[in-house]
């Protein structure tokens, strides 16, 4: 369907991303990048999650209100926000940490899960809550979910639109795993394979696009702005699937043009935050030398 202004919401995982050979953090997250994409080109476009009772959440916080989105829609959980340590050495990631804190299988509010029955539109995050996706398949919200970290860690049935990575090699046949995931009980799938390109299955047909080149900066969140792009040219531009596949492809590698999932101040890491990890880090650091 054609719909000019559609309401969407992103419901999932946030991460405070402290790249310690760099020496700066970066807010993102699957579900937060994809609620900032949609917002940077004028959506109403709305993200819900959870943060701790810390300083790093005044930071996500700060960062998330900066990209546009009410920050009234995050809810404030005791314990701990979500961070990821890791290096970064022309584009190979290392991690030495991921912690999920607060976020991990979060369920919205009652008074937010209206709002999701009410949307257009519902994108779930990487690790998202089997209870919160059984309830939107059975209220028959329309909703999509990146399982790219987690192919088959959930159940499938019912959901309108999966979401995964899948082999880069030209050789390697894709259809196999869309065919897994048809099994499995998807819908519709979207693969999408790196410099390959992506692949998609409407549950009648299938299409293909290629990538688009770049001097990459970070590829960070060039995955989710790829699902938002390709979510709103899909099924609210009314584009066949090829073409919102290209679409998405441009604003995929307009992300890996810059640091970070979204365009952001990019702030130096807290002497605090690497105090409050310095055990990892150490222990992290006697284990590579």
């Amino acid at each position: 369907m054609t719909k000019a202004n559609p309401k969407l919401i992103a419901v999932g995982d946030n991460c405070l991303d402290a790249y310690l050979n760099k020496g700066f953090v970066t807010v993102g997250g699957n579900a937060l990048n994809v609620a900032v994409q949609w917002r940077r080109h004028g959506l109403n476009a709305r993200y819900f999650g959870a943060l701790g009772q810390d300083a790093e959440a005044n930071i996500m916080l700060a960062a998330i209100e900066e990209a546009g989105l009410d920050g009234s829609d995050i809810e404030i959980r005791p314990g701990a926000s979500a961070v990821t340590l890791l290096t970064d050495d022309a584009g190979e990631r290392r991690f030495l940490l991921e912690s999920l804190g607060v976020g991990e299988g979060y369920i919205p509010s009652s008074e937010r899960y209206r709002a999701l029955r009410q949307s257009d539109w519902v994108h779930l995050g990487t690790n998202a809550s089997e209870k919160l996706v059984r309830c939107l398949v059975t209220d028959g919200v329309s909703f999509s979910i990146d399982v790219s970290t987690r192919h088959f860690d959930l159940s499938l049935d019912g959901v309108p639109l999966v979401f995964a990575s899948g082999p880069d090699d030209p050789a390697e046949p894709v259809e196999p795993l869309i065919g897994q995931f048809r099994a499995a009980g998807a819908g519709q799938v979207v693969i999408t394979c790196g410099k390959r390109g992506s692949f998609y299955y409407d549950g009648t047909a299938a299409s293909a696009a290629g990538s688009v080149p770049v001097t990459v900066v970070d590829t960070c969140g060039a995955g989710d702005s790829f699902i938002a792009t390709f979510i709103t040219s899909r099924f609210f531009a009314d584009l066949p699937g090829q073409a919102a596949l290209d679409r998405a492809a441009e604003r995929a590698s307009e992300t890996c043009m810059h640091l970070g999932g979204f365009p952001q101040p990019i702030r130096a890491i807290p002497q605090w935050l690497l105090d409050k990890y310095a055990d990892v880090i150490r222990s992290t650091e006697r284990a590579g030398s």
